[in-house]
């Protein structure tokens, strides 16, 4: 197997999995979101660990998503949360998916789906409180529900909502959409209409904002032992599941000034021990770490040096002049007394800690314990 591989611990996931259910009240369901294949961390797996560990539901973006868990034989309950094109309707309706719905188009082509497949197929109609992106507008909601309730192969199962801000230290918008929602359902009532599943609430929301999580709360980067931002309350205990790690294939000493990696942007001031290891952007490891970034050897951490290549990067090792290869080198996650988080990484590249896991490639081999 590849030095280079994502290790994946899945008793993390399963506590991290109850840690959140624990700050729900009895009654309320959990939805582990698994797209984008479980954050990088691969979706089967993951999808297995949190089921056993007593969430009832999943989410993904997609219908192959779906069909992938469906292939492994995965019967829980998945709601596909993105758009679904009506093409895909049968697909969907074939995998027995709940799929979001806020269109006609889609919702016709999935009853006509269920006609032709003999079955009837489950949908969430998606409400537009303030993310901006699908979901029909909550003054037309009821109306569009009650038309939704009238196509004889479709089961409205469920009402909901994405908030878009429910990380951040301020709650007040937040709190907006969920009464935007709550309207919404009352407004339903009003017509007779009661779906039985009402649901708004992610990872920050559980951790940060009891009051929105309703029948059901989706737990997405939390599961994976990551806080949702820095200005999200660690009312959880989480343990990241994912170590990204490789071993060094070769060293060397070099003497003062040389250039290191493309376009000589590194050049060693003193006389250095350079270790390269095999991982590079192909593999998802941000080329925006080129002389920004460290690794563990060691149990410290070392600098990269020079540009970040598709398949290599360069570490100085200088300060572990034990360095031998074959020694592992981590990327993120601990080793000995210290640790590089996703989080770390996201920081030095601007982006967020989601993207860091996501973007780990398929090349890049999982291993699982637990």
């Amino acid at each position: 197997m590849r030095p280079t591989r994502a290790l994946v611990d899945l008793t993390a996931v399963a506590r991290n999995v109850r840690a959140l259910r624990g700050l729900t009240a009895a009654g309320v369901r959990q939805m582990a979101v698994v797209k984008a294949d479980a954050y990088g961390h691969g979706a089967v797996p993951v999808a297995r660990a949190a089921l056993g560990a007593g969430a009832e539901w999943l989410g993904v973006a997609l219908v192959e998503e779906g069909a992938d868990l469906r292939r492994a034989g995965i019967e829980a309950p998945i709601l596909l949360l993105g758009a679904a094109f009506p093409e895909e309707a049968a697909d969907a309706v074939g995998a027995g998916l709940t799929v979001a719905v806020c269109g006609r188009e889609t919702a016709l082509a999935l009853d006509r789906a269920g006609a032709a497949q003999g079955r009837t197929a489950a949908v969430h109609v998606k409400v537009d409180t303030g993310m901006g992106r699908l979901g029909v507008p909550p003054a037309e909601a009821a109306a569009y529900t009650e038309w939704l309730s009238g196509l004889p192969h479709l089961r409205v199962e469920g009402l909901f909502s994405h908030f878009s801000a429910a990380d951040e230290a301020d709650l007040s918008f937040s709190r907006a959409q969920l009464e935007e929602l709550l309207g919404v359902r009352q407004a339903l009532a009003a017509r007779g209409l009661r779906p039985p599943l009402c649901h708004i609430a992610n990872t920050a929301a559980v951790m940060a904002l009891p009051e929105s999580h309703l029948d059901l709360v989706r737990t997405g980067i939390g599961i994976y032992g990551l806080h949702p931002s820095p200005e999200t309350p660690r009312t959880a205990d989480l343990e990241p599941a994912l170590r990204l790690t490789t071993r060094v294939a070769h060293v060397k000493d070099v003497p003062a000034g040389t250039p290191l990696s493309y376009g000589r942007t590194f050049v060693a001031r003193q006389p250095s021990r350079i270790a390269t290891l095999p991982v590079g952007y192909g593999d998802g490891y941000p080329r925006l770490l080129s002389n920004r970034g460290q690794v563990l050897i060691g149990g410290r951490a070392v600098p990269i040096v020079g540009r970040v290549c598709m398949d290599l990067i360069l570490a100085d090792a200088t300060s572990v002049p034990e360095a031998r290869v074959g020694d592992e080198a981590v990327l993120i996650g601990p080793q000995g007394d210290a640790s590089i988080g996703a989080d770390e990484l996201a920081r030095l590249v601007g982006t967020i800690h989601y993207e860091i896991t996501c973007n780990i490639g398929k090349r890049v081999p999982r291993e699982y314990r637990g």
